[in-house]
């Protein structure tokens, strides 16, 4: 059976076009038109994604996906924000708060369909080292997917545990920004956000790491590499 997919939309005559492709293309589709209800169909129903409009009544998009990704419950959800604004700003916003990739309206359905299954797909691939690992102060349990700073869990976004797993397991070697975008979002390298993409990401981690936030070494114009050593 095909992944379930929501659609957090309150345009109808969108969300009518969204549900008839993506039946179409053999995905079990949910519908909501708010950001509250949004959160409680995520929290209940666990789909595989969520498209999110960023422009809703009430709770807007940004909320909405800021939240989600904050709980451990939906934090794993992969979320595609549809958004009419074009600014760069706003995409960055919405990638910083854990967006895992956004279209801009108005969008053509092949796009969003191929930008879709990529997400999926990348979701899916994705392996999960085993074990744990004590650095410090800092404790990463691979399994449970687990952060803990001096005894005191640490909730992260997938995309700031993507980020974290990847950098301890390249064992102090330095990763470049480009390499850690396409392990762990994939995003098409035309796109000029995508050095600041990670960039705000490993600000936001190391703000969450605190006193082991100094073991993430920026090397100037090319990356990131994670300090092992006390």
């Amino acid at each position: 059976m095909k992944e379930t997919i929501l659609i957090v939309e309150d345009e109808k005559d969108i969300v009518k076009m969204l549900e008839y492709n993506l039946r179409k293309d053999g995905y079990k589709v949910l519908s909501v038109r708010n950001g509250e209800n949004a959160v409680a169909a995520a929290r209940g129903d666990r789909p595989d994604l969520i498209l999110l409009d960023l422009m809703l009544p009430g709770m807007d998009g940004l909320e909405v996906c800021k939240t989600l990704k904050g709980d451990d419950k939906t934090s794993r959800i992969p979320i595609i924000m549809l958004t009419a604004k074009s600014q760069e700003a706003d995409k960055v916003v919405g990638l910083e708060v854990g967006a895992d990739d956004y279209v801009t309206k108005p969008f053509s359905l092949k796009e969003l369909s191929a930008r879709i299954k990529a997400v999926i797909r990348r979701t899916n691939n994705k392996k999960v080292p085993s074990g744990k690992v004590l650095i410090g102060g800092l404790s990463v349990d691979f399994n449970r997917i687990s952060v803990l700073v001096n005894n005191k869990q640490i909730n992260l976004t997938a995309k700031e545990f993507g980020l974290l797993k990847e950098l301890i397991h390249a064992k102090g070697k330095v990763l470049s920004r480009d390499r850690l975008l396409d392990d762990i979002w994939g995003i098409d390298r035309a796109m000029e956000i995508q050095t600041r993409t990670v960039d705000v990401h490993i600000r936001t981690l190391r703000k969450k790491l605190k006193t082991e936030a100094k073991r993430i070494l920026t090397v100037k114009s090319y990356g990131y590499r994670f300090e092992h050593e006390n």
